[in-house]
């Protein structure tokens, strides 16, 4: 099964970016923990919140947000999150590939 964030019954801003993957409760936590959190997340069985976690740590390395920024490991986790059918890692890893961000630059795979 699923690990939860923690923060799981502090209610919060449902669908933002800054939320628990598996019951989307606000994350009160440093950028730091979130990243260990998303990490501890993908270390689990895969669950039907995979994607959702792959994708937010790939938004974290693209950003820099509590990692060093790494392009070529954000479109890993991307490539990994579109592959299990999350739309906004096809969306970026799309966008990726149009731009050469952290992978060859390929318009036909853009698309």
């Amino acid at each position: 099964g699923q690990m939860y964030c923690g923060s799981c019954f502090t209610g919060g801003n449902l669908g933002a970016f800054g939320t628990c993957p598996t019951c989307r409760a606000v994350f009160v936590v440093s950028d730091q923990e979130k990243v260990r959190l998303l990490r501890h997340l993908l270390e689990r069985p895969r669950g039907r919140f995979t994607p959702v976690a792959q994708f937010r740590l790939g938004v974290c390395y693209e950003d820099g947000t509590g990692v060093d920024k790494d392009h070529a490991e954000a479109a890993r986790l991307y490539r990994l999150a579109a592959d299990l059918g999350d739309a906004d890692a096809q969306l970026s890893l799309g966008m990726c590939y149009g731009d050469g961000t952290g992978v060859d630059e390929d318009h036909v795979e853009a698309a």
